[in-house]
């Protein structure tokens, strides 16, 4: 059987929802209502440099599924608490990111050739 191609979407809409959950936690657990606050900004900055550079592109998966761990620990733990925080919520707040999310957390890692 042939292996579908690769979402051409999937590197973009993992972009927004990574936004959408890190906005989300800064207004809850910060409360800024309008823009995000200069720590999360900061995360932001850094989830963006790191998508740049992912090995998979296109193919990436999920970043827990992923055989690659390419964030700082300190920045991991934050990014977990985001999602710790963000993800249960993200099912009211944005429904279709949510579960294309869960459903990119079922395909396997391809290295881009």
């Amino acid at each position: 059987m042939a292996s579908l191609p690769a979402d051409p979407c999937r590197f973009d809409r993992e972009r927004r929802t990574v936004a959408a959950m890190i906005r989300l936690y800064c207004r809850h657990q910060h409360g800024s209502p309008d823009h995000l606050c200069t720590e999360c900004a900061e995360l932001w900055d850094y989830v963006q440099r790191r998508l740049e550079r992912c090995p998979f592109q296109e193919n990436k998966p999920t970043c827990a599924e992923c055989p690659v761990h390419c964030y700082q620990p300190a920045r991991r733990t934050q990014i977990q608490a985001v999602m710790r925080h963000a993800g249960p919520r993200m099912l009211w707040r944005h429904p279709v990111l949510a579960i294309r999310h869960l459903l990119d957390g079922t395909k396997k890692a391809k290295h881009k050739t």
